[in-house]
């Protein structure tokens, strides 16, 4: 049985070579779901993690009934690792968060109540603690992307997100998705609800992203999705007898 099936809201957590943060990462995890407000488990994914990363995640699910792992054989990416744990989840709503800390999981309570009304709740990073051009690369990206995709989002780079599962799993993934998120969500006829949360310098380990895939990579992946959308089959059903008893 997939254990997450017995929990209402699963915290995906993509890990790639974050030894240093895992101790302080599981901690803060763990003091959360301990007085969450609706009953919640972790779904650590390890993204080939060349470092201990993988034997830290191991040690801290055998020591918390609360929390589980699966992992890659080698590095796959982001986008790769959320799909993953979202073809994972069974519960009835999916969490994101990055392990680097920057955004503390104490702030899914300022998303989760908007959770029955929107297929997906995004945060909005406030008093941003990066640097200059790492502030000034994300503007930009944002500003690009809000201009090609028209989906009306501020920070959709932001890596707090409650989804429901079943929307998630409808996503189509690719590349690069993982700074698409709300956008997929609103080709679906989804409704997406953003909400500020906060945001904290980086303590340990190194960030995975610079110039290139934070500027760049996002222009290019914004035609991908522009081609997408155009070719999207989206429906509903409306009627048939396929669930009826015989």
């Amino acid at each position: 049985m997939n254990q997450t099936v017995e929990y209402e809201f699963c915290i995906i957590v993509p890990v790639y070579n974050e030894e240093d943060n895992i101790a302080r990462l599981a901690g803060a995890l763990m003091e959360y779901i301990g007085h969450a407000s609706v009953k919640s488990c972790i779904l650590f994914v390890n993204d080939g993690s060349i470092d201990h990363s993988l034997q830290k995640i191991s040690a801290v699910c055998e020591q918390n009934p609360d929390a589980f792992y699966i992992g890659f054989d080698k590095n796959n990416g982001l986008s790769a690792a959320l799909k993953a744990g979202i073809d994972c989840v069974a519960s009835p709503y999916t969490g994101y968060i990055d392990a680097d800390l920057q955004t503390s999981p104490e702030d899914f309570e300022m998303l989760l109540p908007y959770r029955e009304d929107f297929e997906m709740v995004t945060g909005i990073r406030s008093g941003r603690k990066d640097s200059f051009w790492k502030r000034l690369s994300s503007k930009i990206a944002n500003r690009i992307r809000r201009m090609l995709t028209h989906d009306g989002i501020e920070d959709t780079g932001c890596p707090l997100k409650v989804m429901k599962t079943g929307s998630a799993k409808r996503i189509p993934f690719f590349k690069g998705m993982h700074r698409f998120l709300p956008a997929l969500i609103l080709m679906q006829g989804g409704k997406v609800k953003q909400a500020p949360v906060r945001h904290f310098e980086r303590i340990a380990g190194q960030s995975k992203f610079h110039l290139w895939n934070r500027l760049f990579g996002p222009l290019w992946d914004c035609f991908a999705y522009r081609w997408m959308k155009k070719r999207y089959i989206n429906y509903t059903i409306k009627a048939g007898n396929i669930l009826e008893k015989r």
